[in-house]
């Protein structure tokens, strides 16, 4: 009984020994790939990799050439931590020694390690060790870094997006980052306030254009997010204005227009703060029409007042709202600009500007290296 009570026993603790082992690896991989963990795993294998080289090498130099040894170089410059990356630098080193001996003397014709792969691995070596420090100095790894990116240029896309309109309502919008980015310095926030009777929007261009300008637009999105609709549609500038203040930044102001609409009456107030004019076309007399409120950059001083301009959409009526990336350019002005906007606007009147702001952005400022926002908002007839 003893004896099978002992065979018994003895597969049930190799199986719970092999699945301890299995979760420790598990967990250590899941951990490692997230950046939280050790790494060891990646080390390890890096290390069996250089023998295995050497190997290849001393087996056929022809094939496999000493200057392989830079591929888990590279790879470790991508994966380790500087202190780990020492260590396979040390195994990659003792491989090339051991290469040198047994090959012997580089002679012309023959197959040796040579003083320029020597230099070679050891220029690959130094951009790994610099790009590992800058990784541990950031703090995100490589393996997220990406992931990290997508992240929040997805927060800003779901952040700009307009909520739906009722019936009679059409809206749309276009952002192009400078450069073919895919972050830019200008975005929107907007919400239906006043049990959605409402629509609130803010139109915003960041200083800087670009890559430049994504963490600070992402980080003035989620801020001012939170104070549309918690704020009197006169107390939203003023309290951007003092958050701006307070995160002193270097180049800290920007530029911004915020839209009160009633969606019932179409009436609607425009506040800005240093931002370009407003568009509205008169579908009575088909002329468009500035509608420019006064009021200083966010950011620049404390206390600044910003006065509302009205008006009122009509069946037909088309407000457009803009970044100056679309009407200015360094070969002509704002002036010009906004005159050739209102001229490409015209050929969509008859298709109720139905994916008009794209091919605005495209035919007014499709080659201009400065990011380019265009919203649009028309009242059905």
């Amino acid at each position: 009984m003893a004896r099978r009570a002992g065979a018994e026993t003895y597969p049930a603790r190799l199986r719970k020994s092999a699945h301890r082992v299995r979760s420790t690896l598990r967990r250590s991989g899941v951990d490692y790939f997230r950046g939280d963990g050790s790494d060891w795993i990646a080390l390890a294998g890096l290390l069996l990799t250089v023998p295995a080289i050497t190997s290849g090498t001393l087996l056929n130099p022809v094939w496999c050439s000493p200057t392989a040894l830079v591929l888990p170089i590279v790879a470790g410059g991508l994966l380790l931590r500087p202190a780990s990356l020492l260590g396979l630098y040390s195994a990659a080193a003792a491989a090339l020694i051991v290469e040198s001996v047994w090959l012997g003397p580089y002679v012309d014709g023959t197959v040796g390690v040579t003083p320029g792969t020597v230099l070679t691995v050891a220029a690959c070596g130094f951009f790994g060790l610099v790009l590992a420090q800058f990784r541990a100095r950031v703090g995100v790894p490589w393996r997220r870094g990406g992931t990290m990116l997508f992240d929040l240029r997805e927060r800003l896309r779901v952040q700009s997006a307009l909520p739906r309109l009722p019936q009679g309502w059409h809206r749309e919008m276009s952002l192009r980052p400078a450069g073919g980015q895919s972050f830019s310095g200008d975005f929107v926030v907007a919400a239906r306030t006043n049990g959605g009777r409402t629509l609130e929007v803010v139109l915003t261009d960041v200083s800087g254009k670009g890559m430049d300008a994504g963490s600070r637009a992402l980080l003035l999105s989620g801020a001012f997010g939170g104070l549309l609709g918690s704020l009197p549609p006169h107390g939203f500038l003023p309290a951007a204005n003092g958050y701006l203040l307070r995160q002193d930044w270097d180049e800290g102001f920007a530029t911004s227009i915020h839209l009160v609409l009633d969606l019932d009456s179409g009436d609607y107030e425009l506040l800005s703060a240093g931002h370009p004019p407003a568009l509205q076309l008169h579908a009575g007399s088909g002329q468009w029409e500035e509608k420019a409120a006064e009021g200083p950059l966010l950011g620049v001083y404390d206390g600044a007042q910003f006065d509302a301009v009205k008006g009122s959409l009509s069946p037909g009526d088309v407000l457009m709202l803009f970044t100056d990336g679309l009407v200015e350019a360094s070969d002509r002005d704002m002036t010009e600009g906004i005159d050739r906007l209102t001229g490409e606007a015209d050929r969509y009147v008859s298709t109720g500007f139905e994916g008009a702001a794209w091919h605005l952005i495209e035919a007014c400022a499709r080659d201009v290296n400065d990011d380019r926002a265009l919203l649009l908002l028309s009242r059905r007839s």
